[in-house]
């Protein structure tokens, strides 16, 4: 096995000046994220590592897909019965970090985290694909199953049941949003002195901070 410990690379892709950066959080994310989604490089330019605390105090953590961004905050999608869905209930406030390896950039955003409308759940749930739908009633998400053709016959079952007809919305489906207090951008810099700037919400008010690697 490699030694973790020897892997060496230096971070020289790009810098994050103060006098460059965007006025407010979201402006400064949608050029990375826009500048990631238009990279080859750059797989799943949504993929978004999100972290909770359950009903225990055990932390936990895996990535979805951002699905929304504006002034509110950033977005995905889950089945509210899964192990994040039972955490979020339990504790919602929740981390979440974008990696662009790429591009040596990272963006961090933490916050109090909230269903969205159902008009929103709605909304986006019959923008996806037709089998994802069938997928999102099929699985009962984070649930131990016995086998794969298990799930598969459920897939089955859903399909059948509704046949070529409009699938609604699972009850137990839909968005959570993280409402950002604070949201850190993360550029890699030559001996790991890396450039970090923060938006931090204080009141009714963003202050921006530069911060030590």
């Amino acid at each position: 096995m490699t030694d973790p410990a020897d892997l060496r690379r230096t971070y020289d892709r790009g810098t994050l000046d103060d006098g460059a950066v965007a006025d407010t959080w979201l402006e400064q994310f949608r050029r990375w994220f826009d500048a990631a989604v238009a990279d080859p490089a750059v797989p799943e330019a949504n993929a978004m590592q999100v972290a909770t605390i359950d009903a225990g105090g055990r932390p936990q953590v895996r990535t979805v897909l951002l699905k929304g961004l504006d002034e509110r905050g950033v977005v995905f999608f889950t089945n509210y019965d899964s192990a994040k869905g039972r955490a979020l209930a339990a504790n919602p406030y929740a981390a979440a970090v974008l990696l662009w390896h790429a591009h040596e950039r990272q963006v961090r955003v933490s916050g109090p985290v909230a269903r969205v409308s159902a008009a929103e759940t709605e909304a986006y749930f019959h923008s996806r694909p037709r089998g994802s739908q069938v997928g999102a009633w099929a699985s009962p998400q984070s649930e131990v199953i016995a086998s794969r053709a298990e799930l598969e016959a459920r897939e089955r079952e859903i399909a059948e049941r509704f046949g070529d007809g409009e699938i609604p919305v699972p009850p137990f489906w839909g968005g959570f949003r993280i409402t950002p207090e604070q949201v850190e951008f993360w550029q890699g810099r030559p001996d790991r002195l890396h450039d970090r700037i923060r938006y931090v919400l204080d009141g009714a008010d963003w202050r921006r901070e530069r911060l030590a690697p």
